[in-house]
């Protein structure tokens, strides 16, 4: 079992047409962004222009939460208004219109990839994933299989589990619980 922690400031900040995307990874190593060859890839965003148009990925599934505030979106021209921390999921390719400011969790995921799904917990969970990640909502305490990782807000942990080993994850306050699946 491999275990990254990977916080907001060491993320790689590129522009999109609504304001900045900072990467916090993209999976296979390897894969790049603009060549739209990666498994999944996790990200923060600012919105700074309302509207915005979301860029569209052919090929991958959305997981979207807004860190700051509610947001007033258009997704295929239907209106939806999500809270702040809510779980939004919709295909990338949709056309997807924000009428509103502020910062985002962004998950993107291949649909090469059979299972995945994101949720907001703060209680014990259980896990045999090949892939958990972990984005922090506030200043947290986590412990992964009795090992404590201390975390701010915006950090993400990423546990990389091949061998699909039982893990437990007890937290202290919520966070958003993302598993993969090949």
């Amino acid at each position: 079992m491999n275990i990254h922690l990977l916080s907001k400031e060491s993320s790689k900040a590129s522009v999109w047409s609504g304001g900045l995307t900072y990467e916090y990874m993209i999976y296979p190593k390897t894969a790049n962004y603009a060549d739209k060859d990666f498994l999944f890839r996790i990200s923060s965003a600012t919105i700074e222009e309302a509207p915005s148009e979301f860029t569209k990925f052919k090929g991958y599934y959305r997981y979207l939460v807004m860190l700051d505030n509610c947001l007033n979106i258009e997704i295929n021209k239907e209106k939806r208004t999500y809270e702040k921390y809510e779980i939004l999921e919709f295909n990338s390719d949709d056309d997807v219109t924000s009428y509103t400011k502020g910062i985002d969790f962004n998950w993107m995921v291949s649909e090469k990839i059979s299972q995945h799904k994101l949720i907001k917990t703060n209680s014990e969970q259980h896990y045999n994933a090949q892939i958990i990640i972990l984005f922090f909502l506030d200043t947290t305490v986590i412990k992964i299989n009795e090992k404590s990782y201390h975390l701010e807000p915006y950090d993400l942990l990423v546990v990389e589990n091949q061998e699909k080993e039982n893990i437990m994850l007890d937290f202290s306050n919520e966070c958003l619980v993302g598993i993969l699946g090949f």
